[in-house]
């Protein structure tokens, strides 16, 4: 056991390019079993979401990671991490500011879902999105093979203000036809935070909350002074960067609970 997170490297990935909606990524596949889809934090895929992937692999799903942005399988660092955030922020692809809006790449993730979902066992599939791409997994599950969303830390919109603190990264007609997937089709959602987390604001989870009630289900991992669990006042990253392998520790609990809550979905 160590303090840092678990990383892995992109060993045994296969690797092709995927094209739909006009919009063309790399991805990366692994595994065997039901189909996971997994969008990375920024700046990329890099090793501590490769850490994540390979555990959802060694935990029986088929992963597919898609390469939204950055360089798959580099290293975190400050000016990376920067570069990378620059070049989401204006792509119209992703519209990181809008609020009450389509979001193109959401139309990729579909089909990318649709995709595996094909050729996976299993009932459908899941979609984890992290951080800049947290809300994605969410608009994903207007496709009806989606049955599994989870939304780690989502950022977009940006959380500059009272309105887009608020807003759920969809059109008011994309978060109706998720509220009745979950009235009639028994959809529900994983959302996951840290409590002193500004950039993924508890606000945007209320909404949540208000529209779905208990088809959200939320994990909050406490991160104010003095918390059990030692996070920082920056905690962030709730199923990659804060992880630690060792028993008991709560990142490590949340990520448990993703595995769970995908058997849940995918396989009972």
């Amino acid at each position: 056991m160590t303090d840092t997170a678990p990383v892995s490297d992109l060993t045994g990935w296969t690797h092709r390019p995927f094209t739909a909606a006009g919009i063309t990524h790399d991805c990366f596949e692994k595994g065997e079993g039901p189909g996971v889809v997994v969008m990375p934090e920024i700046p990329g895929i890099h090793p501590e979401v490769l850490g994540f992937a390979d555990h959802l692999v060694d935990q029986g799903f088929t992963v597919r990671l898609v390469s939204l942005y950055g360089v798959p399988g580099k290293a975190i660092s400050a000016g990376y991490a920067v570069s990378s955030m620059a070049k989401a922020c204006v792509s119209a692809e992703f519209r990181a500011l809008a609020v009450n809006a389509h979001r193109p790449v959401t139309d990729y993730l579909r089909a990318v879902s649709r995709d595996l979902a094909e050729r996976t066992p299993g009932k459908g599939v899941g979609v984890i999105g992290m951080c800049f791409s947290g809300g994605f997994a969410l608009a994903a599950a207007l496709e009806d093979v989606v049955l599994a969303p989870v939304m780690s830390q989502p950022s977009v919109p940006f959380p500059l203000g009272a309105t887009r603190k608020r807003d759920l990264g969809l059109t008011p007609a994309e978060a109706d036809r998720i509220v009745a997937r979950a009235k009639d089709e028994g959809l529900c959602v994983l959302g996951m935070r840290f409590s002193e987390d500004g950039m993924a604001p508890r606000d945007r989870f209320a909404a949540l909350r208000e529209r779905l009630g208990d088809a959200f289900e939320v994990i909050e991992l406490d991160s104010s002074p003095g918390n059990a669990g030692g996070f920082g006042k920056n905690a962030h990253s709730v199923i990659t960067g804060e992880v630690r392998d060792r028993p008991g520790h709560l990142a490590l609990g949340a990520r448990d609970r993703v595995v769970e809550f995908l058997r849940e979905r995918l396989t009972a």
